[in-house]
């Protein structure tokens, strides 16, 4: 029995050796032989901006941001960016939003995620704003390719 345990995992420890070598396959002289995919830079610069980024952590709590999503506690911000205040269908915002004549342009929205309820008061929105520039910077264009 012990022999046969030790055989086992003799072979084991072979197979595992095998498996850790060091060397590899070279890699091919030209990556479209190697038959994966290759991005471009624009591709990987787009798949950066597009990942959720971590300052957005906070406002997934109330908000969706799919296309045609259901409204949360705050309107689903699919398309937000470029468009006028309390556009999204089916979403009952204050009276203050409904006034605000805001357009969600690059500065209007730095502002207005920054401080909500010193920018509009009246907003619905009850969070203290995302006072990280960088972080803020990155949900903005975050926000900015949510669209066809």
């Amino acid at each position: 029995m012990i022999a046969k345990l030790t055989s086992i995992t003799a072979t084991t420890l072979l197979l595992l050796t095998a498996c850790g070598s060091e060397t590899s396959a070279p890699a091919p002289e030209n990556p479209q032989e190697s038959g994966a995919p290759t991005e471009t830079v624009a591709e990987t610069e787009t798949a950066a901006v597009t990942a959720t980024p971590p300052g957005f952590a906070q406002c997934r709590a109330c908000h969706t941001v799919e296309k045609g999503g259901n409204n949360g506690v705050g309107p689903n911000l699919w398309g937000v960016a470029g468009q006028t205040a309390a556009h999204t269908a089916g979403f009952n915002y204050s009276p203050a939003m409904k006034a605000s004549g805001f357009t969600w342009d690059t500065a209007t929205l730095d502002k207005f995620l920054k401080e909500p309820m010193k920018t509009l008061p009246g907003t619905k929105m009850a969070y203290a704003g995302l006072r990280n520039d960088e972080q803020r910077a990155e949900v903005i264009a975050f926000l900015e390719t949510l669209k066809d």
